[in-house]
Formats: C-alpha cells, structure tokens, sequence
C-alpha cells in the first residue's frame, strides 16, 4: 500500500490501492469533436495533439481517416509528429480500415453496434452480419502491423450471451485490444464493473472501457472498470463529448492518481492548460465548479473555509491533490460569506497593516457589498481600507 505524506488521511484513503497503474486512451479529438457544434480544424487538431503528447497520454484518438481527406491528413500528420501511439478510427467497412491504414496509425480501432437496436435500426444488419464484418475488419486491421482495438458499441444494453460471441470471433483472430463502450450512459459502477470482468473471460486480450456521462458516472464507471480488470481508460478533456461527453481527462486522471495512488504515466501539471486549450478551440467553456480545472475548484469564500485553508490548505481541500499538482493557483474570495482571516490576508497582501478593529470594519463593508451582489475587487478593497483609515501601508523592502 502506498504510504499517504498526509497525517490526516487514516479514513477511507488508508485502504488498499486497487490498482496500481492504468493506461490514458484520450479520444477529446475523435468524441470529444464528436461535440454538437463542434469541429476542430487541422491547427486545432495539431495544437491540442502536441498538448497531449507532452502531457504524456499513451494514446491519442486522432479522428476518424475515412470521414475526409482533411481529417485522414491531420490524422497521418499526427501520427507522423507525436511519441503516444496515434488511433484512428473505423467502421467494420473495408474502406474505412484502408483509411486508417494509409494514414499510418499505431492504433487501428474497429467498432460495430452490438446491441438489437442498433443492429436494427442504425446498421440495419443481422447478428451474424455484424460478427462476419467484425472478424473481417479485424483481420484487415491485423494484417497491417498495427494494434488493433475492437468496441462492440452499446455494449452496455447488448445482450450478454451475443457480446460473449463477438469477443470471442474477433478474439480468435488477433484482436488486442477489446474496448468495452457504454455508449448510451446507462452504465452504473458495480453492474459496469461486473460487465469488464465478463467481458474479460472472455478474450485473452486487453481491456479498455469507454463511458459517457448521461447520468453523471462516468468517471466513476471508468475508474470501476480499472477496479474489476481494465487495463485503459478512454476520456476527453474537459468531458466534452457527445451528448453529455466522456469521462473527463482531468477527473479520471486526478481520481487514479490521487485517490488510487496509481500511476497514469501523465504530466499533470499541464491538465489546466491543456483545459484551457481545448475549451479556447471547441468553443465549449468549463464551468466554474468543474472539478479540477474549473475557475472555482480550488477557491475559498466561507469563513471557516477561508480561514482553514489559509492556516493548512489540507483543513479544507483534499490534500492528496493540490492545486500545483494540476498547475492551478489556489484563491481566496472576498465575498458575502468572507470571514476576518481572509480580508487580513487580502489587506496585508495589498500591502496594509491593519489591526484587529479595522479588519472587522472592512469585513463589514465586504459582507454588505457583497451582498448587494457587488463583486469585492481589489480596488473596492483599498477604498474600504481608506473609509476605516487604514492608511499604514508596509513599506517595500529594497535590496
């Protein structure tokens, strides 16, 4: 068991780590463009490909080589240009496996809908259909050298027995890597986990889960995936996605490496800017409270928060991530709920050195400003310093 540099964590992060090191499938420029009114141009792609290679993911869902020639040229010239192993992606269609073959991937990553309805109503196929195409597309994929991931899509809502014969085909036939897909969200973390355990006696290969966020677990469905036997995670920065995204790059890697004690391999000090990036390049901003990266995710405005956090950080933010360990800055607000020990800070970092009976004066005027639904800036601050009369300022010490 990892040893925690925390005393205060002897509850739940004292148990076992479940899992000591997963793999980062980021696919933010295959579905996480997948984003309704989202499209990333070739400069985008490259940009955010490079952020992520120097973030050390292990592999990069570059796109899908058949859509067009644009996309099958940004794919090949990622591959070409990045250490992490480039995906491309293809439908059990000849073409699109060509596709993804000239543009000289690493990584070759074959799907098929597995679950009646879609096999009905979007490939408008047969069970036997979709295994015959799988196991083809598969071996074509094989044949070229590259790894080779299959996804029996909406795997989550496929009936179990015909999930077991298609892993099984294209197990036969070389397959690496099996992505277990809950296409449509409904995944819940025991029953997903029970599913990657199934899944996986079922092919010798390795696993990989894919999830999406409709209920809000995906990130929890993912790292359960890791708990009963994945070997990978496949996310998209910032969660972006279609519908309600993917399990969020930052989310999945801070839980594995801070909550786990398990090694992604990642550079997490560049996850702030890579979300910076990819929300500036596919015009979706983050909310304020995202964990993680979100403007709020490392912010004080109550009292006693305020006041905890300036005496440890530890009191009142999860210590095992901090907000270096992901290149953010921590802040302190002045708000409506602000206590003295936050506006003494403010004020002695304005460069003021007031006493005790001129901090609650202050805090008075920054609670009913703030009240009023004013924002509390640093101008607004020095101005209440001046009606208390606070007029002391530190002088600058000169070398």
């Amino acid at each position: 068991m990892q040893v925690r540099g925390n005393e205060f964590f002897q509850g739940t992060l004292a148990q076992r780590n479940e899992f000591d090191t997963v793999r980062i499938f980021d696919t933010t420029l295959r579905d996480g463009e997948q984003t309704p009114r989202t499209s990333f141009s070739y400069d985008d792609k490259r940009a955010i490909a490079a952020a992520l290679d120097d973030a050390n993911v292990d592999v990069i869902e570059a796109g899908f080589p058949a859509n067009s020639e644009q996309e099958a040229e940004a794919v090949a010239d990622i591959a070409a240009s990045t250490d992490a192993t480039t995906c491309g992606l293809a439908r059990v269609v000849e073409s699109d496996v060509e596709a993804a073959i000239d543009a000289g991937v690493g990584m070759i990553h074959v799907f098929a809908s597995t679950s009646d309805v879609q096999i009905e109503d979007s490939m408008h196929s047969t069970r036997e259909d979709v295994v015959a195409r799988s196991v083809a597309a598969v071996e074509q994929a094989a044949a070229s050298g590259a790894e080779v991931m299959f996804s029996p899509m909406d795997a989550t809502r496929t009936d179990p027995q015909f999930l077991a014969e298609i892993v099984e085909a294209v197990d036969e036939v070389g397959v690496d890597w099996i992505n277990i897909p809950d296409t449509c969200g409904v995944g819940t973390p025991k029953r997903f986990g029970e599913l990657v355990e199934y899944v996986g006696q079922h092919t010798d290969a390795r696993i990989d889960v894919h999830t999406h966020d409709d209920f809000g677990l995906a990130t929890a469905n993912a790292l359960t995936g890791v708990e009963y036997g994945a070997d990978q995670m496949q996310v998209s920065v910032n969660g972006i996605g279609e519908r309600a995204g993917n399990a969020a790059f930052e989310e999945v890697v801070m839980a594995a490496e801070s909550l786990y004690g398990a090694d992604t391999g990642v550079d997490t000090t560049a996850i702030t800017d890579l979300s910076k990036l990819v929300s500036e390049r596919s015009s979706v901003p983050v909310p304020v409270n995202k964990p993680v990266v979100g403007a709020h995710a490392f912010a004080h405005e109550s009292g006693i928060h305020a006041a905890g956090v300036i005496e440890n950080s530890e009191t009142f933010e999860p210590g095992v991530m901090t907000p270096e360990m992901v290149g953010a800055e921590r802040e302190v607000v002045l708000g409506k709920h602000t206590g003295t020990h936050a506006v003494r800070d403010h004020l002695e970092d304005a460069g003021f050195a007031p006493t005790d009976e001129e901090v609650r004066e202050v805090t008075k005027k920054v609670k009913a400003h703030a009240g009023d639904d004013e924002v509390v800036t640093d101008a607004v601050l020095r101005a209440f310093a001046g009606e208390v009369g606070i007029d002391r300022e530190t002088e600058e010490v000169t070398a």
